[in-house]
Parts: structure tokens; C-alpha cells; sequence
């Protein structure tokens, strides 16, 4: 039952992944549209658990954790996105379950059987044919420190995920807290934020002429694209979080029942969903080492299916 849950919590990822995607390209405020993200989060499940009545424990406060470390992860993925080269941001978040391995071995004594081990590997490949898509070279490795961080607390995530579960912790207890702490983190960000634009604002209305503002003014108009509303970007951050969430109700029941690294590179699957929106609604096209990539990942997945 745990690799159902796995892989339904990979399709739910690739879903809100689309929906990164898709809301990259809009002018928004990317903290707002976070802290929307994580709000959603936070009253789905507060909500879902007055219907549930799921037991509150010591093992949800790990979910504090939980949010910090999602918090770090994703800023440090956009950060990297924003500095560094793509291709090669893209390569670490797809290996956060090499981090869950090792560390799972080391706190918990999880070890994987020859063919698991082998099926891992095939698992890991694929993922890494698919996002290592060109060939980089020591001058364009600018960002990879944020990348190292994404890999290193994406995988953190998944690991308190599964102390979590091994402490007894109630799914939407435990998710009330992660998504309670990244809102919060989110939202302090954002309000920062807000407050340094206003600062830079008023520090330029004082230092230009009411003409070269005016002027500044409109041809910023002309040029760029009218910014989302508040309103509208924390909206669309609430409908975004719903496949957020989802992933994270299936992901948890799977730590639970299955091998922490195993379901943790399941879960990294949801990049597939991502590439076959490319090639089928955005008609991209898919490079052959792509083409190999999703092939050997999903026969990894059946390997795993097959040898649970």
C-alpha cells in the first residue's frame, strides 16, 4: 500500500510542479504567492482534522522542523534559479534521496536489499538524464551553493517526515504544523520584502524630480507587464497549495509503511509529470538523453514495484 501512496503522492507533486511552472511566467510576488502556498496547506489540514479528529502528540511539534526545513529548500531552489544556471539547480533537486539514503542508514539502520539497491540506482539515473540535460562546465557552476542547500534540505524534509511517523505523529497534526511554519516564515519574508521596496521608494521620490519620476514612471508602464494584485497572487498561492498538501497527506503514509529512501525517490518522480507537460502542452521538444531519461525512470519505478 505505501508504493500507492508513493506514487500518488509523486503525481500530486508533479502537479503543483505544472503549476510552478505555469505561474513563473506570470508577474507576481513570488513570497506572497509562497506564503498563499503554505497558508492553504495549514487550514486544508486544521480543517480536514476536525472531521478526522486526529490525535495531537509531542511527534507533530517535529513538524516544525518540517516547515523550516521546506522553507530553506524551496528559497534556496528559487535563489539558485535566479543566479545559477538552471540545468544545474534542477540536477540537485532531483537528489535529495541519495541524501535520505545515506542519513536513513545512519540514524535508522534501513538497508536495501541487492535489488532494491539496484532499482534505486536505476531510479536515480533516470532522474538525473532527465534534469542533467546539457553538459556543464566549471564557468557556469555560479549558484551551486544554493543548489547544494536545496539537495541537502529537500532531502532534511523527507528524513523528519519519516522521524515523524517513527514518533507516532497523526498525519494532519504533523501538517498543520509543517505548513503553520512555512505560512509564517513565508509571510515574514514578504513582509520584509515589502518593507525594503518602500523604503527604496521613497529613498528615489526624495532623490529625483517630480519630472524624472513621472517620466521613469511611465516608460516602467510601457515595458513591463501590469504585477498581479495581491489579491489575486495570494488566491492563486491558496488553489496552488491544494496539490501541495495533497502530495504531502499521501507522502506521509508512505514513509510510514515503506523504505524512507525508496519512497523518498519515488517522490522525486514528479518530475516526469513536469517533463510530459513540456513536450505535450508547452511542445517543447525532448532531447534524446530526455527521451532515455524518462524511460529508465520509469523502469526503475516498475523494478521497485515488482521487488517491494
Amino acid at each position: 500500500m505505501w508504493f500507492v501512496f508513493a506514487v500518488a503522492a509523486a503525481t500530486c507533486f508533479g502537479m503543483r510542479g505544472i503549476l510552478y511552472q505555469w505561474t513563473s511566467q506570470r508577474p507576481l510576488d513570488r513570497n506572497l504567492l509562497l506564503f498563499g502556498v503554505y497558508l492553504s496547506g495549514t487550514i486544508i489540514a486544521l480543517a480536514s482534522n476536525v472531521f478526522a479528529g486526529q490525535a495531537w502528540n509531542n511527534g507533530a511539534m517535529i513538524g516544525l522542523l518540517m516547515g523550516v526545513f521546506s522553507f530553506i529548500a524551496n528559497a534556496s531552489m528559487y535563489k539558485g534559479y535566479a543566479v545559477g544556471k538552471a540545468s544545474l539547480i534542477a540536477l540537485f533537486t532531483g537528489l535529495p534521496p541519495v541524501v535520505v539514503v545515506i542519513v536513513a542508514y545512519l540514524l535508522w539502520g534501513e538497508t536495501l536489499n541487492p535489488w532494491q539497491i539496484v532499482s534505486f540506482a536505476v531510479v536515480i539515473l533516470g532522474l538525473l538524464l532527465i534534469k542533467y540535460s546539457q553538459d556543464l562546465k566549471l564557468g557556469q557552476l555560479k549558484g551551486i551553493q544554493w543548489g547544494i542547500l536545496t539537495m541537502l534540505f529537500f532531502g532534511m524534509t523527507d528524513l523528519t517526515s519519516k522521524q515523524a511517523t517513527l514518533s507516532g505523529a497523526s498525519t494532519l497534526p504533523l501538517l498543520s504544523v509543517m505548513y503553520g511554519t512555512g505560512a509564517v516564515l513565508f509571510g515574514t519574508q514578504w513582509a520584509i520584502s515589502q518593507y525594503r521596496t518602500s523604503k527604496k521608494v521613497a529613498g528615489s521620490a526624495v532623490a529625483e524630480t517630480e519630472g524624472s519620476v513621472s517620466s521613469a514612471a511611465s516608460t516602467a508602464t510601457a515595458s513591463a507587464p501590469v504585477q498581479w494584485s495581491r489579491g489575486k497572487t495570494l488566491g492563486w498561492g491558496l488553489f496552488v497549495g491544494i496539490s501541495n498538501i495533497a502530495g504531502m497527506i499521501f507522502l506521509i503514509p508512505a514513509f510510514r509503511g515503506g523504505v524512507t529512501g525508496i519512497v523518498s525517490a519515488i517522490s522525486a518522480m514528479n518530475v516526469v509529470f513536469v517533463l510530459l507537460y513540456a513536450r505535450f502542452y508547452l511542445k517543447e521538444s525532448m532531447s534524446l538523453r530526455e527521451v532515455l531519461g524518462l524511460s529508465t525512470a520509469l523502469i526503475g519505478i516498475l523494478l521497485l514495484r515488482l521487488l517491494a
